[in-house]
């Protein structure tokens, strides 16, 4: 057996210009913005179409035992509105799995299967499933089955009972990734709008944000971090800001 190796030989990645299609996959409201956010405010602005899908419900998304989860759930689609505002995004499909109960199958892969081919992204935006020690088992099944639905939906035998045309996106890029090899550069405003986005999701200003919605000190010392995070993070990169990213072609 000869298994062709074509696609498997090394080649410098040519520049991602701005797509016209993103679709961005996260596993909770509020991981796009906290993994994308600026990028996609960018992107928004030169004229991308981004969706937004956000696989689980987000009902385990409080750190108050008492918390009413049906409420829950209803106010983090409101959060999720509003940030997919703030950072440009034309639509947001909620799939609504449980979370925290997230588990890998052929059935979650080829949910998400169906859509890259119904959107057909040219960029496809998700966790890095390969990140050591992400303890989260939502991210880690959420970029694992988002990274195989590109590639079912860009085989033309594979996942063919949904009746779409196969699609293959140019690029996945992963977000939170151990070996990033890419960056997206960014400005004040880009890096604001993503601020803007993330404080959007109030519900989890205490679990993710440092109370940053509480006082305008919080806020700020939360906006300090993440500038100097994203700033010293791509110290190897000639971008005064960024967000880094793995980037896979498919």
């Amino acid at each position: 057996m000869n298994p062709n190796l074509y696609e498997e030989l090394p080649a410098a990645p040519t520049p991602l210009s701005v797509p016209e299609r993103v679709l961005t996959i996260g596993a909770h409201p509020d991981d796009a913005e906290f993994g994308a956010g600026a990028t996609l405010a960018r992107w928004a602005d030169q004229g991308a179409k981004i969706t937004i899908v956000v696989v689980t419900d987000g009902s385990k998304g409080s750190w108050d035992p008492h918390e009413d989860q049906v409420a829950l759930v209803e106010r983090r689609k409101d959060e999720q509105r509003a940030a997919a505002t703030a950072v440009g995004a034309s639509d947001i499909v909620f799939l609504g799995h449980t979370d925290g109960e997230l588990e890998y199958s052929g059935a979650l892969r080829n949910e998400l299967a169906e859509l890259i081919r119904r959107l057909e992204p040219e960029v496809v935006l998700t966790h890095d499933p390969w990140q050591r020690y992400q303890m989260h088992p939502d991210h880690r099944v959420t970029g694992l089955a988002s990274v195989d639905a590109v590639v079912s939906a860009r085989e033309p035998l594979a996942h063919s009972a949904a009746g779409l045309d196969h699609h293959r996106p140019e690029a996945i890029m992963l977000w939170s990734a151990d070996e990033p090899d890419h960056v997206e550069s960014v400005d004040d405003r880009y890096f604001n709008r993503k601020i803007d986005a993330l404080m959007c999701h109030s519900s989890q200003s205490v679990t993710t944000m440092g109370d940053a919605a509480a006082t305008p000190e919080l806020r700020l010392q939360f906006e300090n971090k993440m500038r100097e995070w994203m700033q010293q993070s791509i110290t190897r990169f000639d971008v005064p800001m960024g967000e880094l990213f793995k980037r896979l072609t498919p």
